[in-house]
């Protein structure tokens, strides 16, 4: 072999191993996007049991795929190369970079990882810890093929728009199924093996309304970025029709978590689009859309009453708003006026000064509210909003009880279990040891989760795992919302992941949805990678 033709023959060999390591990406990835949320086998039984299953054979598949064929490109290298590009490859794999958020995302993943096993070392249940089969097999090795996926995706992985296209697509179906199950349609005849009473709690192809709209709330999230910072036309009505459909399916779940995750497009959207009058443009006709679309379930919900069960809380309150379709035409009315406007003014100054006035005034306000209704106790004042407003035990479903145990519990644990916890997904375990009797007189159910995924973490890995885990989910944000190119794919990616983490605040993260969130910050990651990063 001629020095001459060396560097060709490398350069076509690495691109040969990186194609060859994109394919199997691409097919596991299109396999969790496409495949999972809507794979099912016995009705609503064994959901939690299949959504897991496919999740691991997936991974597993990926993993040992890309290991048997890295090694088998390794042993090519050392035979043609003398081990030239593994020993780049290491060198890459093993160092962090410059950028700092990247690095923080890293460390810290690898930190959580390791005070899980070490959680699971210690744990009293050692076995049950690892599995998870005692709780929602969120046990240490689920834990790990999480890590594991990440750094393979988000390292190895080449950003594709069609990711993101496919996700919507196959989100559109199954929020479509969540629509017509709301109409008591059931298409797919999966109430048959539940009991009636419990219809109306069980949705589309993943099961109880709150894992619904917590898969509903990233579709969202990515659908309405995508949507306000889309430039071509046929893209953006077709991010807008995700929008529509992805608003209706949330609210039809019908779950109180969904208001945390649009609190947190309309809260945050704003620093993202306030920079330019086209941006603001979008941010209107997204607050229009979402008020239309209650306006238009009120109406079904009129039409059959028969049928529905009904809106219910806060959309039940904003469906009534008497003047909520003057409030719509007016968002209409601004939205044309702001057309003409938009195109070729870049900047609308002040606006996003002016947001965080706002937004710093509404978080002031609530929170004197909050502490009115509970500390000098008029919570007469704020008529049906008092039920989210005073904080006791029978708050969100007894949350507020399990929430204020498990700081108990918490407190009571010795040094070791306050660094590492008591064993990943031993929650269950915990509180059947230590309070199942006064838990059943209180609340009349048993708890194996702590409804908030901060806590969960906190009582299962402990402290040090959930600085980490917290630090990595930040870091990561982070990059994505930095990324030097604006890529509204990672912009999207970013709110996709912030409605999810704000609303597992009052939910159970799941085998069901999260392998979901892990996987987009996977690929975000993946698309934040820069030529002075490894």
């Amino acid at each position: 072999m001629s020095k001459k033709n060396t560097p060709d023959l490398s350069e076509a060999f690495i691109e040969t191993c990186s194609g060859i390591t994109g394919g199997v990406i691409h097919i596991a990835v299109f396999l969790l996007i496409t495949v999972f949320p809507l794979i099912y086998d016995n009705s609503y039984i064994n959901i939690l049991e299949t959504k897991y299953h496919c999740y691991r054979v997936c991974m597993l598949g990926m993993l040992g795929i890309a290991l048997l064929l890295g090694l088998i490109m390794m042993g090519i290298d050392f035979l043609e190369f003398k081990g030239a590009h593994t020993r780049h490859l290491l060198k890459k794999t093993t160092s962090f970079g410059s950028y700092k958020p990247l690095e923080a995302a890293r460390i810290s993943l690898f930190l959580f990882w390791i005070s899980a096993v070490i959680s699971t070392l210690l744990s009293y249940y050692p076995q049950e810890a690892f599995w998870g089969n005692k709780g929602r097999y969120s046990g240490l090795f689920l834990l790990t093929l999480y890590v594991a996926s990440y750094f393979f995706i988000s390292r190895f992985g080449r950003p594709v728009q069609w990711y993101l296209d496919v996700f919507l697509g196959s989100g559109m179906v199954l929020c479509l199924i969540g629509i017509t199950d709301y109409f008591q349609m059931d298409i797919l005849d999966l109430h048959k093996a539940i009991r009636a009473s419990q219809a109306q709690i069980y949705i589309s192809t993943l099961g109880n309304i709150n894992t619904y709209t917590a898969y509903v709330a990233m579709i969202l999230g990515l659908s309405a970025t995508l949507f306000a910072l889309e430039k071509r036309p046929k893209k953006a009505v077709w991010y807008y029709c995700c929008l529509v459909i992805s608003f209706m399916a949330i609210i039809m779940g019908c779950s109180d978590n969904a208001y945390l995750s649009i609190a947190t497009i309309f809260t945050g959207l704003p620093f993202l689009l306030f920079h330019n009058r086209k941006g603001l443009e979008r941010y209107l006709i997204i607050l229009a859309t979402f008020f239309s679309v209650i306006q238009i379930i009120h109406i079904l919900n009129q039409i059959f009453s028969d049928i529905v069960s009904g809106l219910d809380s806060l959309f039940l309150v904003i469906s009534r708003f008497h003047s909520l379709p003057a409030l719509t035409m007016l968002l209409l009315v601004a939205v044309n006026r702001f057309y003409p406007l938009s195109e070729g003014s870049e900047h609308s100054s002040h606006c996003i000064h002016y947001w965080k006035i706002l937004m710093s005034m509404v978080a002031l306000i609530i929170g004197f509210i909050f502490l009115d209704a509970n500390m000098f106790h008029h919570a007469d004042r704020y008529g049906s909003l008092s039920t989210y407003l005073v904080f006791n035990d029978s708050w969100g479903t007894f949350r507020g009880y399990i929430w204020k145990r498990s700081l108990q519990l918490y407190a009571a644990f010795p040094l070791s279990q306050k660094l590492f916890g008591y064993g990943p997904d031993t929650f269950g375990l915990l509180t059947n040891n230590q309070i199942h009797q006064e838990m059943a007189q209180v609340t009349r159910q048993l708890f194996d989760s702590a409804h908030n995924s901060v806590l969960q973490y906190l009582l299962t890995i402990g402290f040090v795992g959930t600085l980490a885990y917290l630090t990595f989910f930040i870091s990561s944000v982070t990059c994505l919302l930095k990324n030097q190119n604006h890529s509204a794919c990672l912009y999207g990616i970013a709110f996709s992941v912030l409605c999810y983490a704000l609303q597992s605040l009052v939910n159970i993260d799941l085998p069901i949805v999260t392998p979901i969130m892990w996987l987009l910050l996977s690929i975000g990651i993946a698309g934040c990678r820069r030529p002075h990063n490894p």
